[in-house]
């Protein structure tokens, strides 16, 4: 799915071309309102390159034995799925940013708005790709066995409704990517990961590895902190002109 509507996305961009008077400066007009929509970005990244907790959840599912530890092909398998994700998201971003410039759509698909029935299909594949991600959610909580199978289906059913009801409430992507991609997936993504990473191996001090982990720790904690206040500030300045389901 990611790969149909990416690609969509891109492919159609350039046939509809370079607009007349594209700018590729910083679309804010003061040094505060860069440095927000910098922190945002970075959020907004974290979120479409978080992973590292479903990646533990798989990882512990797979046989694993001292002659043949489940790390090999799970690392082949996570370089595999990082690169498949920059191969759809990458060109978006570069070609949505070259055809638009700072004035493009946070929904690349307003912006392109024709031919009708391939934007259709696009946001098609989009709600497609969404619905998938709730049955894995629902299968790694049956995994665990946290609940039964009707409280888990309807738990389920009402995590879909509310988010339904928020989306369309509340529809500040940008910002609410950027929110939620520094304030959940920071820590998962970052940080977490090397703090238990650290407790567990005790690499020697000063060392490689020793500073790799803690400059990602540094870096997760920072980006968890201001990727929020940079989404918030978008949300806060898309909301002043807002009406609700208008």
């Amino acid at each position: 799915m990611t790969r149909s509507y990416s690609t969509i996305a891109w492919g159609a961009s350039v046939d509809k071309g370079v607009q007349p008077d594209v700018q590729y400066g910083y679309k804010a007009t003061t040094t505060a309102g860069t440095v927000f929509n910098i922190f945002n970005a970075l959020g907004t990244v974290a979120f479409a390159y978080a992973g590292h907790n479903v990646v533990l959840e798989i990882q512990a599912t797979m046989p694993s034995t001292p002659e043949n530890p489940s790390k090999a092909p799970m690392w082949k398998g996570v370089i595999a799925a990082y690169v498949a994700i920059a191969i759809c998201y990458f060109p978006v971003a570069l070609i949505g940013f070259w055809i638009f410039g700072n004035e493009v759509n946070e929904n690349i698909f307003i912006a392109l708005e024709k031919p009708v029935w391939l934007i259709a299909m696009a946001n098609l594949f989009v709600v497609v790709h969404l619905i998938g991600g709730y049955q894995v959610l629902h299968y790694t909580d049956l995994y665990f066995n946290f609940i039964t199978w009707s409280s888990q289906a309807y738990a389920l059913r009402m995590i879909a409704a509310f988010t339904m009801f928020f989306a369309i409430t509340f529809p500040f992507f940008a910002g609410l990517l950027g929110f939620f991609g520094g304030f959940s997936f920071a820590p998962t993504t970052y940080f977490l990961p090397c703090i238990m990473w650290l407790a567990i191996y005790k690499p020697k001090k000063f060392s490689l590895s020793w500073f790799a982990n803690w400059i990602c720790i540094v870096f997760g904690v920072v980006l968890m902190i201001m990727a929020p206040i940079g989404g918030l500030k978008l949300i806060i300045d898309q909301a002043k002109g807002y009406k609700f389901y208008s």
